[in-house]
């Protein structure tokens, strides 16, 4: 199969462009940056939409508009690039910050967005996607939670303070977080892209949220290192901004699209997940 990655630079990107190769399909990675030309879709069953600027900067005005319109318009444009040649398929990321921080409410796909910047960011970016169902595209908007993986992602930022035992929950750590393993997220890609019967949201998450607290006992545990210095909301809040709400806050989803869909789950246990992140 012919499968187009955009954002395939980036951490989730080079895995799953990897991925598909070992699989036996071809990739051809394109740039949003730019309005895409509508030739490059020429041949292509699937397409694959990762692009977006990190979300993991201190929020200012132009860093709240790159965010979204890396999103909404980036999302937009290859839609309207993909009116040409349409392919089978259109898997658009999304993430699980529509929700919210909901405290333990249990969320699923049928959960209603947040109405913060982020889930207001969320819902534009699904429904810029959404639009190529008008000309028969099948699409799928993967809510992706925090992804466990060597190179990149959370672990890139939180492997070297842990490593030097000065390690710690986030504020009071009763935050939920929805987390999926690299592993685990590039199979799942897959899978939406082969499963003819999958479409709409699905919450790209493991079955199995911890709280802060207990992630980061885990990963300690992992690392053989204590981990005995908690980060307080305020010096959080006096780092990042506005942006610390994604860290103080959480979200517990649970993914029910894809265990109706069949897809089974290789790393849904948390410590399981961090020792194939951390050893490979």
């Amino acid at each position: 199969m012919n499968v187009a990655v955009a954002g395939a630079s980036g951490f989730v990107g080079r895995a799953l462009s990897e991925r598909l190769h070992a699989s036996g399909h071809s990739v051809t990675a394109i740039s949003l940056r730019t309005q895409p030309p509508p030739e490059v879709f020429a041949g292509c069953q699937a397409v694959v939409n990762l692009a977006g600027e990190p979300v993991a900067q201190r929020w200012t005005a132009a860093a709240r508009e790159r965010i979204a319109n890396s999103r909404i318009q980036g999302t937009r444009s290859l839609v309207a690039a993909l009116r040409r040649h349409p392919p089978v398929v259109l898997v658009s990321a999304s993430a699980v910050g529509y929700y919210g921080s909901r405290g333990d409410e249990i969320l699923t796909e049928d959960s209603p967005p947040a109405p913060d910047f982020l889930g207001e960011v969320a819902v534009g970016w699904e429904q810029e996607a959404n639009a190529a169902e008008q000309f028969g595209v099948r699409v799928v908007t993967p809510r992706i939670g925090v992804v466990l993986g060597r190179g990149g992602g959370a672990l890139a930022q939180l492997l070297p303070p842990f490593r030097l035992g000065v390690g710690g929950r986030l504020g009071t750590g009763e935050q939920w977080m929805s987390w999926i393993a690299l592993d685990d997220l590039l199979s799942l890609v897959e899978f939406a892209i082969e499963d003819a019967a999958l479409t709409g949201p699905v919450n790209a998450v493991a079955p199995n949220p911890v709280t802060n607290a207990v992630f980061t006992r885990e990963l300690a545990a992992t690392l053989h290192r204590p981990a005995i210095l908690p980060v307080p909301a305020f010096a959080l809040k006096i780092l990042f901004g506005e942006m610390s709400q994604i860290l103080l806050g959480g979200q517990r989803v649970m993914p029910h699209a894809a265990k109706r869909a069949g897809f089974q789950f290789r790393f849904a246990d948390l410590g399981q997940a961090l020792r194939r992140a951390i050893s490979g």
